[in-house]
């Protein structure tokens, strides 16, 4: 962490309240269904466990989910740019999304299409206070399996070609995993693209499960396993192969890629020269839900104040091992906590 300063830190953090960031994507609804194991009870009719719910909690997850860290690190605005379904779960998400104090002027209702949705089953200690989550149970996803209608690709466009001027910075998370079934479409993905080469130095950072190297001048941010499928590599991984690969596609893009290790760190490729950034070391407890989030919005908001590369990406290491501290919620990392963590970091903790 050598090459991040406290008082650089607090330089770089200082310019955030300014940010205009827009955050392009699939927003999911995170839907907590808090449990207590101590009143679970067998079905009559099936012998199953049947869970019972103490509480709810709702979250913009996904790309809510940068918006939220992006919030969190102390941007002024962020702009949703995405649609929901006209169903509770799009009503549970938009209100998430507005406690979080996002612009949603370039969000949609579209009827015909459901919300994203993850629903998290999870036992909770309902004895104590803050009712920690004890263990996460099976998921409930919801998500959309046919292609996004074409008008509605038509607004999303519209809706970037509007508003891409006024942005100081931009995140596009691409979730899904079903091909042209969510917000970043190969329609959407040109129309980034064709906007981008207008502005070669924007900082425009690209996360994607399935589809990582087919985004167009972005930065983008990998992990290990989605560079090797952009690259069709068929052997096995390496910090050596992740090298090759991270330099390949940062030659390819002309742009900065930061290449996600987890415990071992994260690449930072900018053309041939390739440098690893450590991450910092915590024990478990741990949950990684929302790491890589995390790290966007971090590397992201760094580079739109000024920041080089090595440096954002250890301003997002150090956000990192802040969220995955807090268990059972997609976490964020707050100004202070990073500046405490580096302080931590400095001293060896």
């Amino acid at each position: 962490m050598s090459e991040l300063t406290p008082s650089r830190l607090r330089t770089l953090l200082a310019g955030y309240s300014s940010l205009r960031v827009g955050v392009v994507g699939d927003f999911f609804l995170d839907a907590y269904f808090d449990c207590d194991p101590e009143l679970d009870e067998a079905s009559l009719e099936t012998g199953r466990t049947c869970y019972q719910v103490v509480r709810h909690r709702r979250q913009a997850g996904a790309a809510g989910t940068v918006a939220a860290n992006l919030r969190a690190l102390g941007v002024g605005t962020v702009e949703a740019i995405g649609y929901c379904g006209d169903d509770g779960e799009g009503y549970e998400l938009r209100r998430a999304m507005h406690k979080l104090g996002l612009d949603t002027a370039g969000f949609i209702t579209a009827p015909g299409r459901f919300t994203p949705t993850y629903g998290k089953p999870c036992y909770i200690d309902n004895s104590k206070h803050d009712r920690p989550v004890l263990q996460e149970l099976q998921r409930l996803d919801t998500k959309n399996r046919r292609p996004t209608p074409v008008k509605l690709q038509n607004e999303i466009i519209a809706h970037i070609h509007d508003r891409i001027a006024h942005w100081d910075a931009a995140v596009l998370l691409d979730q899904v995993s079903e091909t042209n079934c969510g917000v970043l479409t190969g329609r959407v993905r040109s129309a980034l693209a064709t906007a981008l080469v207008t502005r070669p130095q924007f900082v425009a950072l690209a996360d994607s499960r399935e589809r990582i190297g087919l985004f167009k001048g972005a930065m983008l941010k990998p992990n290990q396993q989605e560079a090797m499928a952009a690259l069709n590599y068929r052997g096995r991984p390496s910090l050596k192969t992740a090298r090759d690969h991270a330099k390949t596609l940062s030659l390819r893009t002309g742009r900065p890629v930061f290449l996600t290790l987890g415990a071992q760190g994260m690449l930072v490729a900018e053309g041939n020269a390739v440098e690893r950034i450590p991450a910092v070391d915590i024990s478990e407890p741990i949950d990684i839900v929302g790491a890589g989030d995390a790290c966007s919005a971090a590397i992201t908001t760094a580079l739109a104040v000024g920041a080089h590369a090595i440096e954002a990406a250890t301003l997002a290491s150090l956000a990192a091992s802040i969220t995955i501290q807090q268990l059972g919620t997609t976490g964020t990392a707050s100004p202070r906590q990073i500046h405490r963590r580096l302080q931590e970091v400095r001293r060896g903790l």
